[in-house]
């Protein structure tokens, strides 16, 4: 929702626990997504890549947030980023299950 959107990330005591890359298998499809597991809520991401390349500018010279994962400012820093899949999940209504890998 456009009007929640902006409030997703700004409780002070949230605590971000672990973030990662992952594929979703998505009915037909492999989509490449970035994970953020917070104290209270799985947030699921989907990385885009931007085709544009910036023109001749030093890409290894945009400012990146020094909390994210190398691997994270790397690809900020070459021009991806990461929108929002879906509503966040609540860990309180969140089910892990261990599956055999295909």
């Amino acid at each position: 929702r456009e009007n929640s959107s902006e409030n997703i990330l700004s409780s002070p005591n949230r605590l971000l626990l672990h973030e990662g890359k992952l594929m979703l298998a998505e009915s037909t499809r492999l989509l490449d997504v970035y994970l953020f597991l917070f104290d209270d809520f799985l947030l699921i991401t989907k990385i885009k890549r931007n085709k544009k390349k910036y023109g001749g500018s030093d890409t290894s010279l945009i400012p990146v947030c020094p909390s994210l994962t190398p691997e994270l400012q790397s690809f900020i820093r070459e021009g991806g980023f990461c929108t929002v899949l879906d509503q966040p999940i609540p860990l309180d209504r969140l089910i892990l299950k261990n599956v055999e890998p295909i």
